[in-house]
């Protein structure tokens, strides 16, 4: 065996011995506590249905876009789609990338240069983070959602300044003060950039995020909106100004150098953002939230409270974790178990996600049985 393969031998075995080897998984249980397709647009038939009707639309449709949007790749109903999707959410202009990950790396590499400086929360996106290692700017984390943090490592800022945050956090559920960061950031002429991953759908009229909703569509730099959670489909935008949209065409990488998303899949965007604006799913999935949100604290379950989809139970161990959402799954419930170093070591959880598709009482068999593995430790 020569080195490069020991080395990737005793990394997995490491991982393995710590009881946080990844494994991919074709499990797909009759009630769904796990996915991120919130407000079950991916299983759709009226989706479905407005996805055929705008397919019918474009004549000689190709199963691929044959090349980058700066070759044969582009198209002009992408074009209006990035229109389209910038006006419902209040923006200037918009730019979509193939995926949530691509947007952000893009977006932050290609911005920040040597002698700037980006400062993010703690807990902000791998995609964040990797966008952020690829540039040459100084980099700074500060405590999460810790406006006195924040402020200390903006007194340190040189160059032009990049505030990197979610607006609801990934693995935790909660939710940043995006206007007090705003106003910091205003203070010291930082630009803020927000990454509305898991606030589409939920947050704000007819789901438009949280920095609607709380009427920063104006002062933030730069949004990133994704399509693989609330709409059920695949890819994301960033949204900003005419100038940022120009600016990621001739320097984001993961923009320039990769085929364009087929149009069957910008067709399946356009479509869902029409339905999007259709129908204001937010009270339906905010009573499901509340719902949960009641039945976890009367049980007297271990919990960090959140007021989004994203719902966590703690536990102090990776294996205990594990054999809790195996527990769950046996019971027909897809849940799923969060390890180290997806997030740090004693905090793993069960990651519980709500969806406007989860009957009550598929909510209170949840809780029941999270109450039977609590007594059983």
């Amino acid at each position: 065996m020569n080195k490069a393969a020991q080395f990737i031998q005793e990394r997995l075995q490491a991982r393995a011995d710590s009881g946080s080897l990844r494994k991919l998984s074709r499990l797909h249980l009759p009630v769904d506590f796990c996915s991120n397709d919130y407000l079950g647009f991916s299983r759709s038939a009226v989706l479905k249905n407005h996805i055929e009707a705008l397919l019918l639309q474009i004549p000689n449709l190709s199963t691929g876009s044959g090349g980058s949007r700066l070759l044969s790749g582009n198209h002009v109903f992408t074009e209006e789609t990035e229109a389209m999707i910038a006006k419902f959410h209040d923006a200037e202009s918009g730019l979509i990338f193939n995926s949530g990950y691509d947007a952000n790396i893009g977006l932050i590499s290609s911005l920040a240069q040597r002698g700037d400086t980006i400062i993010s929360d703690e807990l902000i996106h791998a995609s964040l983070i990797d966008g952020a290692r690829l540039s040459h700017a100084s980099r700074y984390t500060f405590k999460h959602n810790d406006i006195a943090a924040l402020e200390a490592k903006l007194k340190l800022a040189t160059g032009n300044i990049y505030v990197l945050v979610e607006s609801v956090y990934s693995m935790d559920g909660d939710l940043a003060p995006l206007a007090a960061i705003n106003a910091c950031c205003k203070h010291y002429g930082a630009n803020l950039i927000v990454d509305e991953a898991h606030a589409l759908g939920i947050f704000g009229n007819y789901g438009t995020g949280r920095v609607q909703e709380l009427g920063l569509e104006q002062e933030v730099f730069a949004r990133v909106v994704t399509f693989g959670k609330a709409l059920g489909c695949h890819g994301a935008i960033v949204l900003g100004s005419p100038a940022l949209r120009e600016y990621l065409i001739n320097f984001a990488r993961s923009f320039i150098y990769t085929t364009a998303a087929p149009l069957h899949s910008i067709v399946s965007i356009h479509a869902a953002y029409q339905l999007l604006a259709e129908t204001d799913h937010t009270p339906i999935i905010t009573e499901r939230i509340k719902q949960y949100s009641q039945a976890v604290e009367i049980a007297g379950i271990a919990h960090k409270p959140s007021e989004s989809s994203i719902q966590t139970v703690l536990y102090n161990s990776g294996i205990k974790a594990k054999s809790a959402a195996e527990s769950l799954q046996q019971k027909g419930l897809d849940v799923r178990a969060i390890l180290s170093p997806t997030v740090p070591k004693g905090s793993e959880r069960l990651r519980i996600c709500l969806h406007t598709y989860n009957s009550n009482e598929e909510i209170q068999t949840l809780i029941s049985q999270l109450v039977l593995l609590k007594q059983h430790e």
